[in-house]
């Protein structure tokens, strides 16, 4: 099944292989144009009527997967889907496939890069615009297009230091090369460096932008997640120490994703319980990319609590309550009601600006992996050794183990470590 779960307005169903066609040809007779969809009625082996749908064929290569590769675009019951199944498993060499296999076969047989193919999985998995857009960036090839880019230069560069290696008693070839070529190196290793340094952005972009409600008991936290969740998330109650756990969820603002954390209330406590939430509060509040520190503007005498975060906004709750002519306290950065909603569509703002300070890139053709970032690093381990001051035939080694990280990044070398991992990301069908 690539159409995902059932009942649904249409299933579509995929055959690829050797027998694909064979297959589709003892359910519907004669197959139709390459490419070309045509309407068809589906039959068992008894002659039963499975269906009407459309079916189209994609003759190998020039298919998803690279082989001969068939669709059936047949309703979307579990009755008929099941029976069309079953008819196919009935036939010789056909079997359903693993998750990931379709995929799995389009990278094996070169039709795309384990880039690619990750940014499919994330393409498919992409919840806000910004998501969608740095996994195209990955799926169409063009983060891809960079790291070949970079193989390709390192290439033709040890190409150069090997031929004065080789022939440097040769009259064709020129004396130095490899004093032409460090500055070369030299700037391939800043732009390394730099798609390391992008690597947070795309994390956050990817994964999102980790935001920690922080404060005393009753500060206003879970009134301020559910006010920008706009539903019940999270329970309110006046009694003090009522979040226990820390609870989580997803907002889409402009594009972006956030993820919120309501923390329980940090105060001194006896109740096991409590105490075990505000360790877990601490350290959701470590992990976050920004934290609101909440501050009770209706009882500007209660003790404040200190939070340590990267970042930090603080800022005074339940403006609508606050106490005529009584100070606010510590200076704060805004004030906002979550009960009148005032100062909320400032919250966003600020929310943004942070995001966006934290994913300022040129491109988001950038990594947003570990996986990336792992064998980046190690190619401008390599790129970095001090080439003048060791012997040439060291530092052409070092540039050959820095092409090699570059192909791991893509799959053209030592892939079937990782091949288990990133196929098993995808659903059945894709």
């Amino acid at each position: 099944m690539a159409s995902g779960g059932l009942p649904s307005g249409v299933a579509v169903i995929r055959i690829s292989g050797p027998v694909a066609f064979d297959a589709v040809s003892a359910l519907i007779g004669p197959l139709p144009r390459p490419r070309q969809a045509s309407l068809r009625t589906l039959k068992s082996s008894a002659g039963d009527i499975l269906d009407r749908g459309l079916v189209l064929t994609f003759p190998g290569p020039n298919s998803f997967t690279g082989e001969d590769c068939a669709e059936l675009q047949v309703h979307g019951g579990r009755a008929v889907v099941n029976a069309i199944l079953g008819s196919l498993a009935g036939f010789n060499g056909v079997r359903f496939a693993e998750p990931g296999e379709f995929s799995k076969r389009a990278f094996e047989n070169g039709k795309m890069d384990l880039v690619e193919v990750e940014g499919l999985a994330d393409l498919l998995a992409a919840e806000t615009e910004m998501q969608r857009r740095l996994a195209n960036e990955q799926a169409n090839g063009h983060l891809s297009a960079v790291y070949d880019e970079w193989r390709e230069k390192l290439i033709y560069i040890r190409s150069m230091l090997e031929a004065e290696l080789d022939f440097s008693d040769e009259g064709d070839i020129p004396g130095s090369v490899s004093d032409r070529v460090w500055a070369e190196v030299a700037t391939l290793k800043s732009q390394v460096d730099k798609a390391i340094g992008d690597l947070r952005a795309g994390e956050i972009i990817r994964d999102g932008f980790r935001v920690a409600l922080a404060g005393r008991p009753n500060a206003g936290k879970s009134s301020l997640m559910n006010a920008l969740a706009q539903r019940d998330v999270a329970i309110v109650t006046p009694i003090a120490g009522t979040t226990r756990d820390v609870v989580r969820c997803e907002l889409d603002i402009e594009g972006y994703k956030f993820e919120l954390f309501d923390t329980a209330g940090i105060r001194g406590t006896v109740d096991v319980v409590e105490q075990e939430g505000i360790k877990r509060a601490l350290r959701t509040i470590g992990d976050a990319d920004l934290v609101l520190h909440l501050i009770d503007l209706s009882n500007p005498h209660a003790d404040d609590v200190e939070v340590e975060a990267r970042a930090t906004l603080r800022i005074g709750t339940k403006s609508d309550l606050a106490i005529s002519g009584d100070p606010a306290g510590p200076e704060l950065d805004m004030t906002l009601s979550a009960v009148s909603g005032a100062g909320l569509e400032v919250l966003r703002e600020r929310l943004l600006d942070a995001v966006r300070q934290g994913t300022q890139v040129e491109s988001l053709a950038i990594p947003s992996r570990l996986r990336h970032a792992e064998r980046l690093r190690s190619a401008s381990l390599h790129l970095g050794s001090e080439g003048r001051a060791m012997p040439l035939e060291i530092r052409a080694e070092d540039l050959r183990l820095a092409t090699v990280e570059l192909a791991r990044v893509t799959g053209r070398i030592d892939t079937e470590t990782l091949l288990g991992k990133i196929f098993s990301e995808f659903c059945v069908g894709k």
